[in-house]
């Protein structure tokens, strides 16, 4: 999708219909790394048709991995035979469009020796600083060399097993860990784990492999490292963000949407929310149809948190719907420290949304002594109308276009192809749930 096109949006209608969410964005791409591992190919299903799993394909592929995706049916495989060094020039071109390199550090230290990380892109929602990968990877025996294009990392010998503590618990570092592990000579203990069903999706695979992984319930996994792995055969888990996005669209549209492939354990505590708020929804065997029943929603109080916690990507289209509601509602995030930049769109289309400082809930957390405005309070409920509007991330974007089909009148929404990173064809199923949209050139 070309960067200079526009979506225009003639919103104000309920979204109705049904639509099919396949695998997780946060799950799928680390599980094609893990591929790297195995001595044998590996398949995984359920795959998505989203721009990170393009730009991870070619990050193996330049690496020496066969790669065939069978984009219909969902299914990559990936034959990792021929491993070797990608020229470091090619790594960079791909690194803006994802912070996924970090992750190849490991396999590639134990596959040839040596790995190199450009600088790394992303969505710009706070620090995700790769410090403490670095450490964690010299806490394996890793050699790190900082360089003007980037920074090489090489293991002279094979990596040892560590003990890895993690003072917050980190999805991406708790999977930099699992990776690098899992063939390090003796035992890896990693307290402060992060446990998210991705990361257990992703032990899944690991053990699958040939793995020997614990966990604990005190968020503690030890790892026994082995000489080597082989391929996986995997169906990924569905995409638990993709399918409440969705679900709060249908909430802030009045509308009425059938997700199949929703999975009920994943969503538990967007579930309960999604009741509080005043949203009605039905798991079936297929999938969770998600009704806003008419009325009024009700205003909550919410703190987002690490699993088993309200998911802070599940925010931002939620405060959309909030809007909606009547009261006030204080959201209060303590995961990324920049996730309120999409309300000032909101504001232009008509939201009543101040962001403070303060740390407006129970939980003190670690932003609160700090400048950076971490809390919201939405009043409603509040009509939106049309705007223009520019896409600033990932799900701060998918947001914002929620925000558009709720709007009365016509919103012109840029930058849209960030959507694309990781939601699979959501103009597709834009139209099959009857919104009135069109794509024109810039």
């Amino acid at each position: 999708m070309a960067s200079g096109n526009v979506l225009r949006v003639n919103g104000g209608k309920p979204l109705n219909g049904s639509i099919r969410v396949r695998g997780a964005k946060n799950f799928v791409p680390k599980a094609m790394v893990a591929s790297l591992l195995g001595n044998t190919p590996s398949t995984l299903r359920n795959v998505p048709l989203i721009r990170d799993v393009d730009v991870v394909s070619e990050l193996l592929t330049l690496h020496g991995v066969h790669v065939n995706y069978d984009q219909a049916g969902g299914v990559l495989e990936l034959d990792p035979s021929s491993v070797e060094t990608a020229h470091s020039s090619e790594v960079d071109a791909l690194a803006g469009s994802s912070r996924i390199p970090i992750l190849f550090c490991g396999p590639l230290l134990h596959r040839i020796g040596e790995a190199f990380i450009p600088d790394l892109g992303g969505c710009n929602i706070g620090g995700r600083p790769i410090d403490f990968h670095l450490d964690t990877l010299r806490s394996f025996g890793a050699v790190v060399e900082k360089l003007s294009s980037g920074i090489r990392i090489s293991a002279p010998e094979r990596l040892k097993g560590t003990r890895v503590h993690l003072p917050y618990p980190s999805v991406g570092a708790t999977e930099q860990t699992l990776l690098t592990a899992v063939m390090a000579e003796g035992i890896t203990e990693l307290t402060g784990a992060a446990i998210e069903p991705e990361i257990m999706d992703l032990i899944n695979v690991l053990q699958k492999m040939g793995a020997i992984i614990s966990v604990d319930t005190d968020r503690t996994i030890n790892i026994e490292g082995v000489d080597e792995l082989e391929g996986f055969t995997h169906t990924a888990l569905p995409d638990r963000i993709e399918a409440a996005s969705w679900a709060c669209a249908a909430l802030a549209t009045r509308g009425d949407i059938f997700i199949e492939g929703a999975h009920q354990p994943d969503m538990i505590t967007f579930l309960n929310t999604f009741r509080k708020v005043g949203g009605r929804f039905s798991v079936e065997d297929e999938g969770i149809r998600f009704w806003h029943p008419g009325g009024d929603l009700k205003s909550i109080v919410l703190e987002t948190n690490v699993h088993p916690g309200f998911m802070t990507d599940w925010q931002q289209p939620l405060i959309v719907a909030l809007t909606q509601a009547k009261g006030l509602s204080i959201v209060h995030e303590t995961v990324y420290e920049n996730r309120f930049g999409f309300t000032r769109a909101l504001r232009d289309m008509g939201a009543n949304i101040q962001v403070y400082r303060e740390c407006l809930g129970n939980l003190k957390c670690r932003f609160g002594q700090r400048n950076f405005r971490h809390s919201a309070v939405i009043s409603g409920p509040t009509p939106l109308h049309g705007a223009n509007i520019t896409v600033p991330d990932l799900r701060g974007g998918f947001s914002h276009l929620i925000a558009a089909l709720a709007a009365e009148g016509e919103s012109n929404v840029a930058g849209i192809d960030v959507i694309s990173r990781g939601y699979e064809h959501f103009l597709k199923k834009l139209g099959q749930l009857d919104a009135h949209v069109e794509m024109v050139a810039r």
